[in-house]
């Protein structure tokens, strides 16, 4: 029993002497260091599973946000039913109504994610890049006709979306605008409206010299040299539009967002600004797929244009500007008119004016270029009614901008400026194109 006592004494000390040895003190570090190696090991899978599981998260998110939030969205459906009627039915005028209603809420995101991504870039990039990307769905429809030879429906399409963003979605904004911030007298960016102002009249006189040449019969050669023109003058305007950016975005920047910033900082109780819902790179992700499913539903939209013609015994003229337009312009229309309501008009007329200045200036101008590439004899000669039309609406909008102010009965006159438009081009038969199928509307039309 003593000595039994001793031995456990002895170890007691050895213990003790062992803790507070230098070599177990030197071990201690790297039992722990295998420890926490170990720990590391253990839970690299935690780590790994909550990546996973943050990624997945932020997958549902974006999507819930972009695809089921919008109440616009409950229209999506119809997209694919429109692919479906095409193979299986051959009804062309079901097909080009569940086309247009598939591609509204597309053109209205398309439209929001440009917005998202105008969070990180600021107001004038911001309406640059919801310009351009509003117009995709105008510019994929006008390649697709213009790959199948429909010149006439490429140049209406065109011109309507002009008329439609200038009219409609300027008008609506000012309206709504004027409504909500009664008695207020709206203001905006006095300067960069007349330069914008100045460019519609260039690409009207771009537009307007071929038809000129071709209706007066003062032509080298008939037929080819108003197309010549085009070519030439097209190139011209592209030049001018890169001028225009150039202009804008670099060497006088501070006069597209003068009005805004000093209002910003003169009011001191202002509201912050809003927080993007979604990350740049998922807004980037969102109009890639966009663009890529508004091409698909394009190419069956433009296969069932004529045939929408025939059965609803309607004008192509009428639908190519007013129709398609009035969809390819969902997403400007949205947001130009959110932005008014906000009172921020630079970004309103940044996203309407701005929109059709770079239809008249890039999109026109490329489609000439592109259908000679093409050999296709697409040309700037969009016919004598089609061109007074466009003159006088930009005549009636420089006319709105001088002043620099806005108010709800701008917006009135000139949404009733547009109904005027959509029903003359209901009445207006296109002698000019082979796509002319309306006979009750030009019996009407000659007995009158």
């Amino acid at each position: 029993m003593g000595s039994n006592k001793m031995e456990l004494s002895s170890e007691k000390i050895d213990l003790d002497s062992d803790e507070e040895s230098p070599l177990t003190l030197s071990q201690s570090p790297g039992t722990k260091q295998s420890f926490q190696f170990e720990a590391s090991h253990t839970s690299a899978p935690k780590s790994k599973s909550h990546v996973f599981r943050k990624l997945q998260y932020t997958a549902l998110h974006s999507v819930n946000v972009v695809l089921f939030k919008a109440k616009i969205n409950v229209l999506l459906p119809f997209g694919p039913l429109a692919v479906l009627l095409h193979y299986f039915t051959g009804r062309h005028g079901w097909v080009f109504f569940f086309s247009l209603l598939g591609i509204t809420p597309l053109a209205e995101r398309l439209g929001y994610a440009t917005e998202q991504l105008a969070g990180y870039t600021g107001n004038t990039v911001g309406g640059l890049l919801n310009a351009t990307f509003g117009n995709a769905t105008e510019m994929i429809i006008s390649i697709y006709a213009l790959k199948n030879g429909m010149i006439r429906v490429v140049q209406q399409s065109l011109l309507g979306s002009i008329l439609s963003n200038m009219l409609l979605v300027l008008g609506c904004a000012f309206f709504t605008g004027g409504i909500v911030h009664y008695p207020k007298v709206q203001r905006f960016n006095q300067t960069a409206a007349i330069v914008s102002s100045g460019l519609l009249l260039m690409a009207v006189m771009g537009i307007l010299l071929p038809a000129v040449l071709h209706f007066t019969r003062t032509e080298v050669h008939f037929g080819k040299s108003e197309v010549a023109l085009s070519r030439f003058s097209s190139c011209i305007m592209l030049v001018a539009y890169a001028s225009y950016l150039f202009f804008q975005l670099k060497s006088h920047a501070n006069l597209y967002d003068s009005v805004d910033e000093e209002r910003e900082n003169n009011n001191d109780d202002s509201d912050e600004e809003e927080v993007p819902e979604i990350t740049m790179w998922e807004s980037i992700a969102w109009l890639t797929i966009l663009t890529i499913w508004v091409s698909v539903l394009s190419g069956y939209l433009v296969d069932a244009i004529e045939g929408a013609s025939d059965s609803w015994n309607m004008p192509v003229s009428f639908i190519s500007v007013i129709l398609l337009p009035i969809v390819g312009n969902a997403a400007e229309h949205a947001s130009a008119i959110m932005f008014a309501m906000k009172d921020k008009l630079d970004i309103t007329l940044g996203v309407a004016i701005g929109s059709s200045t770079q239809i008249s200036m890039f999109v026109i101008p490329f489609c000439v270029v592109v259908g000679w590439i093409m050999g296709q004899p697409m040309d700037l000669n969009f016919q004598l009614f089609e061109t007074a039309t466009l003159f006088i609406t930009v005549l009636v909008v420089a006319f709105m901008l001088q002043e620099g102010t806005s108010n709800y009965f701008k917006g009135v006159m000139l949404i009733l400026c547009y109904l005027i438009v959509a029903a003359s081009f209901f009445l207006h038969v296109d002698k000019s194109g082979k796509y002319n199928r309306n006979d009750l509307v030009y019996d009407v039309f000659t007995k009158t």
